[in-house]
């Protein structure tokens, strides 16, 4: 059985004392050797050793010294020594040290009354404490306040001790007597917390005497009386209004922890409207007067569980919450703002938003450097408040548009995913947004921008000088045409040759260069060293259109975008324009554009060709340019729009269900019993009481006080470890929180034999490690035990814990029995719990994590082409590119499968196969997104059905 340790100190075991040496230095003279050999000898005991022959030594030698440092080090070793035998008798020799103790409660320094004060306090030998008790007593009047509250300490540890009340029996009037004598607020605390631990009801009335005098008291004092209100509040629920009226006069403490832990106390203790709201302006009040990070997430955990249980109370407090915005850390800042987005409602809305307003203008500053990303948690949350309540878009959303040229591409995306939406939820909106916004697009940097608002664009150009600003403004955004001339294309190719050629002295060279109207044309330079070969400006010079930068960088996704835009507005502008010749005019610019982009794309002038993707999404707009039919028409200018709408009702319709969700509360049992609090009688009671009482009844009409049982959940993860034909059944209970499991064994003797030095011992495969070690039970016939178990894990990888129960019979002690436990399987599905998050988020984190991932694939499929249609058939896939024949011994397969009613449009699907030796098929899928050439999610799932399963 492992013994009890008070005292832990490192042990190097590299190089262990001997003996013999602690001895010859203890007997020496030297001060600073007895106390480095009184120093190894602890740390051997604490480790296991044992050194019998150096008690009489230390007696000798040690216990004469006048040393402190050595009379504090012989007391630790007198703590861990061995003071009984194995019959619990007390050793003879140890009545040699009782005279000692005497001697130090009794001498004159305060510091050597006070250590062995302490010490006793961990002493459990009664006959060794018996003949000191006076001496303790004496030190309860001691000069020195550092004495008297250990020796405070000293009398509640022999009171405690099982035939403490026989040895001390007025140890609780003596206390109570010192406590309404005693100045020094560490010595009360102790007193206090004596009367508390040993004789409650007189720690009781001397908190009621003194109650006018409460909040004078110290700090500890009052945490002590906090903890004794808890305590007898949880075992007798109907005084508890008395006490918390005691609870709402400490919240003026000086003491932020008292008044931390007033707040905790309350909140736990009633439910009342009054006491709540006391907690929750204590709260704030923390939450703006600390400056520690760690404190104000702490009170935002406390806020946010308060905002759970008593919503009402807390949007009342909502502004007071949202100042907690000014610290400069984000996640206080994010912690902030979901609290503050729950507690929104039509009375407190304006006054959310414009708050929210100013820190966004804060924002432009530039002081901190994570300006961005907060601005980014600012317009989401301005987003919510907009959909929850549509009048305030009107306020924000011309606000917020000045960020569409944001430095932070996030930030910029989700401004222009704000604006689309609320274009479509607010249609008195559409003309000064899209006014705005046309206004603003030259600003626009950042190519995903730039196709959201093109899309915006192409979309909510209604009217005849809508669209006309909106294809004007793109003319003006791509520039001249065309984007470069042949000649430019030769020089270019000559340029790059020229310049591979290094001179060592001055050379004429031509290059091209872009001139500010974004053309380009040759330069000469005399350069003393060789050329570089010719960059193309990534969109960061204000002289060129944006649209013109991004465009000659390579990005062809966003020209597929200008076209598809081109080609809506045209369409609409058929509409709505009565001069034939007009529309003519803008048909013919909108194929010259779309022409200049497949030349420049299909030219060698720019690094990287034209992606198939883009170059077959411009040929379809130029083709439907040329023959526009009364079908096609209404795909293009209707149906892109249903779809979007039904997304937005979709998206609406599942935050609806969510809430739905959160808001179902428990009902009452039939027959649980129903307390009519009007009929009861209010002769005595405070207003406050009376809050208290009626909410209790509310909660137990409605359920509350009642936990929610996951019965369910338990029996199926409970394991069974052995068979039920053993003599020993057990079964277990794994729980797995973060980097620990926890396992509650219960083991049953099913035999009518006693069973001795029962041990459960375990093992561990992969990285978990078992925390403690096997404890001896002993179980009586047809008994049970729980048994608990701690494992540590390193990481998520899948572990095995396996082991076995060792135990010897009354009937036969000499052998032990071994039942082999069944293995326990911890997979990485345990440490994953559900959670959601936006698809932006989503797609975010994807793409941090790897550009392109992989899903495995198995199926009972043989034949490659039969699986590729069971696909496209599952997916609604459609295939781009024929299928390829066989390639290779083990046959590869590749298909370019285009996931349209899926992924989206800018998701390109790769499905790779390989048929193995044994004719089964395995393989894998890979999704890059044209934006970014990242990986996008799988839509967010791709189902295989097949047989077997899905």
């Amino acid at each position: 059985m492992e013994k009890s340790c008070t005292l832990l100190v490192h042990f190097d075991k590299g190089t262990p004392a001997m003996a013999n040496e602690i001895k010859e230095a203890l007997e020496g003279n030297d001060i600073d050797s007895k106390i480095e050999a009184l120093k190894k000898a602890i740390m051997l005991l604490l480790n296991g050793e044992t050194i019998p022959q150096l008690f009489i030594t230390i007696i000798r030698y040690v216990l004469p010294s006048d040393d402190h440092t050595i009379q504090k080090l012989l007391l630790l070793y007198l703590e861990i020594i061995d003071k009984t035998d194995s019959r619990g008798k007390v050793l003879p020799e140890m009545i040699l040290i009782c005279q000692n103790l005497r001697n130090n409660l009794q001498h004159p320094n305060e510091y050597i009354r006070g250590v062995t004060l302490r010490f006793l306090c961990r002493l459990n030998e009664t006959e060794i404490i018996e003949p000191l008790i006076p001496s303790i007593l004496t030190n309860l009047e001691h000069r020195h306040p550092f004495v008297r509250r250990n020796a405070v300490l000293a009398v509640m540890s022999v009171y405690k001790l099982p035939q403490g009340e026989q040895l001390l029996d007025s140890a609780p009037e003596i206390i109570e007597k010192f406590l309404t004598s005693e100045q020094d607020n560490s010595s009360k605390r102790n007193a206090f917390l004596m009367l508390f631990n040993c004789a409650q009801e007189r720690a009781i009335n001397y908190l009621f005497t003194n109650i006018d005098r409460m909040t004078d008291w110290g700090e500890q004092l009052q945490m002590v009386v906090l903890e004794l209100i808890r305590k007898v509040c949880r075992a007798n629920k109907a005084e508890k209004g008395k006490y918390i009226k005691i609870i709402i006069s400490l919240l003026n403490a000086p003491s932020t922890a008292v008044i931390y832990e007033c707040a905790g106390t309350l909140v736990s203790l009633s439910s009342a409207p009054t006491a709540i709201r006391a907690a929750a302006n204590t709260y704030c009040q923390l939450l703006l007067s600390q400056s520690d990070n760690n404190v104000k997430l702490i009170v935002l955990d406390r806020l946010n569980e308060l905002k759970t249980s008593h919503r009402e109370i807390m949007v009342e407090l909502v502004m007071d919450v949202l100042r907690a915005l000014s610290s400069p850390n984000l996640d206080i800042r994010r912690k902030t703002i979901d609290i503050a987005l729950e507690l929104i409602t039509p009375r407190n809305i304006d006054e959310v938003v414009m708050s929210l307003k100013k820190e966004v203008v804060k924002t432009q500053s530039g002081e901190h450097e994570k300006n961005g990303e907060y601005r980014q948690m600012l317009v989401q949350a301005i987003h919510t408040c907009a959909i929850k309540f549509p009048e305030v878009a009107s306020t924000v959303v011309h606000l917020l548009m000045d960020f569409l040229s944001d430095t932070n591409v996030a930030s910029a995306m989700d401004v222009v995913v704000f604006v689309r939406e609320i274009i479509e939820t607010n249609p008195k909106l559409r003309v000064s947004i899209i006014t705005r916004l046309l206004d603003t697009f030259y600003q626009i940097r950042a190519a995903r921008v730039c196709s959201c608002a093109l899309w915006i664009i192409g979309e909510y150009c209604l009217s005849l000088s809508e669209v006309e600003s909106g294809i004007s403004t793109i003319k003006t955004c791509l520039g001249d045409l065309p984007f470069y001339t042949a000649s430019e294309e030769g020089e270019a190719q000559e340029s790059s040759k020229t310049s591979q050629q290094v001179s060592s002295t001055t050379v004429s060279s031509r290059r091209p260069a872009i001139l500010a109207d974004g053309t380009y044309a040759t330069q000469s330079a005399a350069l003393e060293t060789a050329m570089s070969p010719p960059t193309l400006v990534q969109g960061s010079l204000s002289s060129i259109g944006n649209l013109r930068s991004l465009i000659l960088s390579g990005d062809f996704f966003l020209g597929a975008v200008v076209a598809c835009t081109l080609t809506k507005l045209v369409l609409r502008l058929e509409e709505v324009q009565p001069s034939k010749v007009e529309v003519n005019r803008t048909f013919t610019q909108a194929l010259l554009i779309m022409v200049s982009m497949l030349q420049l794309g299909e030219s060698s002038f720019l690094p990287h060709p034209i992606d198939s993707d883009s170059r077959d999404r411009i040929v379809l707009c130029i083709r439907l340019l040329s023959n526009t039919g009364d079908e096609v028409r209404k795909i293009w200018l209707q149906s892109c729009r249903q779809s979007f709408v039904k997304m937005l009702a979709e998206k609406q319709r599942h935050e609806t269900e969510e809430i739905k969700a959160r808001a179902q509360i428990s009902h009452a049992q039939p027959d649980d019993l129903i307390d009519f609090y009007h009929l009861k009688s209010r002769k005595g009671m405070s207003q406050l009481e009376l809050e208290d009482e009626v909410q209790d009844d509310l909660k137990r009409a409605t359920g509350e006080f009642t936990k929610e049982g996951d019965d369910a959940n338990k029996l199926n993860r409970i394991l069974q470890l052995t068979g039920f034909s053993d003599p020993v059944y057990a079964e277990a209970y794994v729980t797995v929180h973060h980097y620990d499991i926890v396992l509650d064994v219960t083991v049953i003797n099913r035999t009518k034999e006693t069973l001795q030095n029962l041990c459960l011992e375990l093992a561990t495969m992969g990285d978990l490690k078992l925390v403690e070690r096997p404890q001896n039970y002993t179980l009586a016939p047809e008994s049970s035990k729980q048994i608990k178990a701690n494992i540590k894990v390193s990481s998520t990888e899948t572990g095995v814990i396996f082991g076995n129960i060792v135990y010897e019979t009354s009937s036969n002690v000499l052998e032990r029995t071994v039942i082999v436990l069944n293995d326990i399987h911890i997979d990485i599905m345990d440490y994953i719990s559900p959670a959601s998050c936006t698809d932006v988020a989503f797609r975010a984190m994807w793409a941090e994590f790897e550009w392109e991932n992989k899903v495995a694939v198995n199926t009972i499929i043989q034949d490659e082409k039969e699986f590729l249609n069971h696909i496209m058939k599952s997916t609604n896939m459609k295939c781009l590119t024929p299928i390829s024949a066989l390639e290779g011994e083990c046959g590869f397969l590749a298909a370019n499968l285009y996931a349209k009613s899926v992924f989206g449009e800018d998701a390109l699907v790769n499905v790779s196969i390989e048929k193995q030796v044994d004719s089964k098929l395995s393989g894998y899928i890979r999704i890059r997104s044209k934006t970014q050439g990242i990986a996008l999610s799988l839509g967010d799932k791709i189902t295989l059905k097949q047989k077997g399963g899905s």
